[in-house]
């Protein structure tokens, strides 16, 4: 089975769907991204994109409200706070801060860009 991702006029993903190997095969049985695009744009019409469920292309597994980056030809989360930058080798947001290592649980406080040790449960 194949993925594909919908993508809107700027590169926001719509939707994903499965697409059967047989729809993407060219004569030989390989699979090829543009047959199986074409088969999308016939059956629903729209831009498409293959994504894979393992990331092995893309970077990452397209998701509703990620963006296409055909620059670095990737899928992109949505960026979870202002400050993070955008690690174009892995197509993933990065704190500007590096997240502890000392086994605690934390969360990201924008207002003073830092991690905060998380309250424990029923605490």
């Amino acid at each position: 089975m194949a993925h594909f991702a919908e993508i809107d006029s700027n590169n926001v993903v719509l939707r994903v769907i499965v697409v059967a190997n047989k729809d993407t095969a060219d004569a030989n049985g390989n699979e090829v991204e543009s047959i199986g695009v074409a088969f999308c744009q016939r059956l629903l019409g729209g831009n498409w994109v293959q994504t894979s469920y393992h990331g092995n292309i893309r970077k990452n597994y397209a998701g509703i409200g990620y963006t296409y980056d055909a620059a670095i030809d990737a899928f992109v989360p949505p960026q979870p706070y202002p400050s993070w930058v955008l690690n174009t080798n892995t197509a993933q947001w990065e704190a500007p801060v590096p997240y502890p290592t000392d086994g605690k649980d934390y969360t990201w406080d924008e207002a003073t860009q830092s991690w905060v040790e998380a309250a424990a449960p029923g605490a």
